[in-house]
C-alpha cells in the first residue's frame, strides 16, 4: 500500500490490471481465480476499474453470462507506471533473505501455485 500510495489502487487492483495486461479478454471468473480473489468480490473491484477507464468488460458473445475483459490503453500506461514501485515491493518483502533463500522460497511458492492445490490459485484457473 505504501509503494501504490501515489497511484491510489490497491494491490488487488493493481494484480487485475496486471493479469489484463499478460491475458487481455480473460472471463472475469477465470482472472478472479487467477489473482487468487474471489469472483464475487473482484466483480466490484473490476467495476472500479471500469469507473476509473482502465477496463473494458464485455459479454461473451457465446455464452452472455461470462464477463469478458480488456485493459484500456490508459489501465495499461497505469500499470506500466506502477511496475517499478511493484518491484520494490518485491524486493523489501524478500531483503531479509539471502539469495539462497529467496531462490527457495520462489520455487516454494510456485510449487505451491502450480502444484493443483486448490488455495493456490492458478490450479482453478486452468
Amino acid at each position: 500500500m505504501e509503494e501504490a500510495a501515489d497511484f491510489d489502487v490497491t494491490p488487488v487492483q493493481f494484480a487485475i490490471l496486471h493479469a489484463l495486461l499478460e491475458q487481455p479478454g480473460e472471463d472475469q471468473v477465470t482472472l478472479a481465480a487467477r489473482v487468487a480473489f474471489d469472483a464475487a468480490t473482484s466483480g466490484s473491484v473490476i467495476g472500479r476499474l471500469e469507473a476509473r477507464g482502465w477496463v473494458r468488460r464485455e459479454p461473451d458473445t457465446q455464452d452472455r453470462r461470462r464477463k469478458l475483459l480488456w485493459i484500456t490503453p490508459e489501465g495499461e500506461a497505469a500499470v506500466l507506471k506502477m511496475r517499478p514501485a511493484a518491484q520494490r515491493v518485491q524486493e523489501r518483502l524478500v531483503a531479509p533473505l539471502t539469495q539462497e533463500e529467496q531462490r527457495q522460497l520462489n520455487a516454494l511458492l510456485t510449487k505451491l501455485v502450480f502444484s493443483g492445490n486448490p488455495l493456490g490459485g492458478a490450479a482453478s484457473a486452468s
